[in-house]
């Protein structure tokens, strides 16, 4: 039985077109794309050869422009990052067994040199002392004691000697009496021995004693405190925080790191200018007091300090801050435009006008990009005529027209006076 066939009129829809009408359409649309294409390169081709062709003169060679290198002062200046560093920072960690009595400073407190900070409470210590001084009490009265048996025993010993002379005693008896006095002077020398360590293990306590109040080493801040009443504080624990933090921050240090190129120009009280984002349009003097000596063998740079008066505490530690300090250039450097620079497979170049009206292209090393110019580090001696915009289409050895810049007339410059 055959199907009923169904006309286009009979669908909601209309059929797709067939295959091959699609496929010539994009065939179509490659070939418009490739068109396009072409007119676009040779526009640009031919855009850059009317350029070139505007640059030339008359006899049909290239038109330069030539610039001189500006030789650079021996001074540069620069500016650095930096990171501010307290001047001195300690933490303080007690020296003594015992309990908080109490604090008496909190962060952010300035203090002293020789200011109480905190209170410990050491009864074990307390009680060591007195003992030890007790001690030294009884070693004391024991070097009286045996300091009168030496002197009696001495006597004895000289009246036997004077007795056996006159042979009313027996040598043996003599020979006592002398180790006896003997005897007795040692055991006076290890009782004053014993007074001495007596003496020393009481010093000890007492310096002991002394850690129970926890005074500044030097004049600072304090950044941080962890302690509080009634804690119990032991100086050997080694996993203990520290009781506080104390810094000084006048003056700051401020290191910064210093490029390979300028570090041989460091020296010791180089002056420098610190400024911090926090306070705009303020600047803060100081003055370069020592550096590394060595390079950092993966940045190649030179850690170098600088310190800066801050009295009244503007500087934080661990702020970033940008440091300007005019260092000596170990070497030449010259200032170029930067549009007479070559930066193609041939690596970095400047093209020179030689003799001749020759082109020679020299290997240059640029030491800082600055935007519109450049300073050479190495390549140029300062006495070269370079082409001032880089023109693509010359090569080694080409010659071109130098342009000769225009005086200006005497009318002009009458004009020009007058405007002004």
């Amino acid at each position: 039985m055959s199907e009923p066939t169904t006309s286009h009129d009979d669908l909601d829809f209309e059929l797709p077109q067939a295959v091959e009408r699609s496929r010539a359409k994009v065939a179509a649309f490659v070939v418009i794309a490739v068109a396009i294409a072409v007119a676009i390169a040779y526009a640009m081709r031919s855009r850059a050869h009317a350029a070139l062709d505007d640059g030339r003169a008359s006899s049909g060679l290239p038109r330069v422009e030539p610039v001189a290198p500006k030789s650079l002062t021996s001074d540069q200046a620069l500016a650095l990052p930096g990171i501010v560093r307290a001047f001195e920072e300690t933490k303080l960690y007690p020296r003594t067994t015992g309990y908080v009595r109490k604090w008496l400073v909190d962060i952010g407190d300035r203090v002293s040199a020789g200011q109480l900070l905190v209170e410990i409470e050491s009864p074990d210590v307390d009680a060591q002392l007195a003992q030890a001084r007790a001690q030294l009490a009884q070693a004391k009265a024991a070097v009286t004691q045996a300091i009168a048996q030496r002197n009696y025993s001495k006597g004895n010993d000289v009246r036997y000697k004077g007795l056996a002379d006159q042979q009313l005693i027996a040598r043996q008896q003599v020979e006592q009496t002398t180790a006896q006095a003997q005897t007795d002077e040692a055991i006076v020398a290890a009782d004053q021995a014993a007074v001495v360590a007596a003496d020393a293990n009481v010093r000890r306590l007492s310096e002991l004693v002394a850690f129970e109040k926890m005074t500044a080493p030097f004049a600072g801040t304090i950044t941080t405190r962890n302690v509080e009443r009634g804690a119990l504080v032991s100086e050997t624990s080694q996993t203990a925080l520290p009781m506080y933090t104390l810094v000084a921050t006048d003056p700051v240090r401020v290191f910064i790191d210093v490029p390979q190129t300028v570090a041989p120009s460091v020296t010791n009280g180089a002056e420098a200018v610190v400024t911090a984002r926090e306070y705009a349009g303020r600047q803060f003097p100081g003055k370069v007091t020592r550096s590394a000596g060595a390079l950092d063998p993966d940045l190649h740079t030179m850690s170098t300090e600088v310190q800066v008066p801050n009295a009244d505490g503007a500087l934080l530690p661990g702020m970033y801050v940008t440091v300007a300090v005019k260092f000596t250039v170990p070497h030449r450097a010259f200032e170029v435009p930067a549009t007479a620079l070559y930066n193609d497979a041939q690596g970095l170049r400047i093209a020179v006008i030689g003799p001749q009206s020759k082109v020679h292209f020299v290997p240059i090393t640029i030491e800082r990009d600055n935007g519109a110019t450049l300073w050479i580090a190495s390549g140029l001696t300062g006495d070269e005529k370079l082409i001032k915009v880089a023109v693509p289409a010359l090569a080694e050895g080409d010659t071109v027209e130098v342009e000769t810049p225009v005086a200006p007339t005497a009318a002009q410059g009458s004009a020009g006076s007058a405007s002004h």
